[in-house]
């Protein structure tokens, strides 16, 4: 054997390992996989609704932008999604504006709340201006105007200091 088929053989050696341990890493599971994220929790609340057409309605709003004064698919505000789901899975008639909407519900404890109550909160003082959809163990839907229509964690702090009142609608 020469000396460039030795050399040759080497670096087809050491090729072929390089492709193997490739193989091997890209193929290892990752480590540090966090399952106990917001949005991991918003996935396991969204399969243990007890109404699949909430679920369905909401899967087909989510991600859907913000647009004040909105009621389709090309933007849409928190009250204008509180009164198309309220109307669409519950047969329920709202009035557009959150602080209407406000004032023709029940007041429940947040113990109290059940899949489909209502949540309001004030960001910008005493008023009620932002408004939400209970769905179970702390989540809501509503439509962030930053991130659209989208499953949220009532836990977080901003949203226990802004929460005014929640409840059911009065029949």
């Amino acid at each position: 054997m020469t000396i460039n088929q030795t050399a040759l053989k080497g670096r087809f050696k050491l090729l072929l390992f390089l492709m193997v341990l490739l193989v091997f890493s890209a193929c290892r599971t990752r480590k540090n996989t966090n399952v106990n994220t917001t949005a991991a929790r918003a996935a396991v609340v969204m399969s243990q609704l007890k109404s699949k057409p909430l679920y369905r309605f909401i899967n087909d709003w989510t991600g859907v932008r913000y647009r004040l004064g909105g009621l389709d698919k090309r933007g849409i505000d928190c009250s204008g999604f509180a009164l198309l789901l309220q109307k669409n899975i519950y047969g329920n008639e709202l009035p557009r504006r959150s602080s209407d909407q406000a004032a023709v519900i029940r007041t429940k404890s947040m113990g109290q709340l059940k899949e489909g109550d209502l949540i309001f909160f004030s960001f910008g003082g005493r008023a009620v201006d932002h408004v939400g959809i209970y769905l179970k163990d702390n989540f809501f839907v509503h439509a962030s105007t930053t991130r659209g229509v989208i499953v949220d964690d009532l836990s977080i702090p901003a949203y226990q200091k802004a929460m005014v009142k929640a409840g059911s609608i009065k029949n």
